[in-house]
């Protein structure tokens, strides 16, 4: 067999190995959608309960549209499934890659796939409990008097969709750090130098990512800098154990020679 023929062999038994690793993502977001579909208006009620719990005597949600009642709770449900099956689709991407990587680099990349689910689901669940009994009830209250609050379903669950994914995305900080100071892109030793701007960024991203309003954004803006010394932390910690291993492999003997 010709290298070229080699070559393609090879590329496509990638190309196969790809398609079946996004079968099975594709499938296993599909099982958790089927799972979940039938409880998908009592989903619904539970992802509404941190609003409808400060609306006023009297009110209640509305759908503004005639099929927000059947499409509002199906893009839920759908929301769920792909966030229930972030691990699996996680596994399968690792499970990809993996053969191509060193064995320094699978003992890392394992645990930043796990520490990157557990904190995606820790910043939706920090919007969930935290942020979203503030920022609601700081809604309903000032209110103007004679103003009845009656939100529409759809254009709720999208509020509510924008708000979890962006504090999911923003507590993925510490890996994000880590893994730029792994590769070299940054260096961790002088990141508390550009802190001032750091916290500026921050800031300016809860501005843009959250209702315009002061308390959405500052429970954003104040975990993201937190989870920034987090990660610079722990990149400094790969930084300076990477010096040491480098020093200890200039031996004198490679030197004299």
């Amino acid at each position: 067999m010709s290298e070229t023929t080699a070559e393609k062999s090879t590329f496509v038994g990638h190309l196969i190995e790809l398609r079946s690793r996004l079968l099975k993502m594709f499938a296993s977001v599909f099982v958790v959608f089927l799972c979940l579909f039938p409880f998908a208006n009592e989903l619904y009620q539970i992802v509404s309960e941190p609003l409808r719990r400060y609306l006023p005597e009297g009110s209640s949600m509305i759908a503004t549209e005639v099929a927000s009642p059947f499409l509002t709770p199906f893009k839920l449900t759908l929301m769920l499934a792909f966030v229930t099956a972030i691990p699996i689709v996680l596994w399968q991407i690792w499970a990809f890659i993996a053969p191509g990587l060193y064995k320094r680099e699978r003992h890392i990349v394992a645990p930043l796939l796990f520490s990157s689910v557990a904190l995606f689901y820790g910043g939706m669940a920090f919007c969930y409990f935290v942020v979203f009994p503030l920022v609601f009830g700081f809604f309903t209250s000032v209110g103007p008097e004679g103003v009845a609050v009656m939100t529409d379903i759809n254009l709720y669950l999208n509020f509510v969709i924008k708000l979890m994914l962006a504090f999911g995305i923003a507590f993925e900080i510490p890996v994000a750090v880590f893994i730029l100071a792994w590769v070299g892109a940054i260096d961790a030793d002088k990141l508390g130098q550009k802190r001032p701007y750091i916290i500026v960024g921050c800031f300016v991203v809860g501005m843009l990512l959250t209702p315009p309003d002061i308390i959405s954004q500052t429970l954003l803006a104040v975990p993201m800098w937190m989870l920034f010394e987090v990660g610079s932390f722990f990149a400094k910690m790969i930084q300076r154990s990477r010096k040491t291993s480098d020093d200890q492999t200039d031996s004198p003997e490679q030197d004299a020679s």
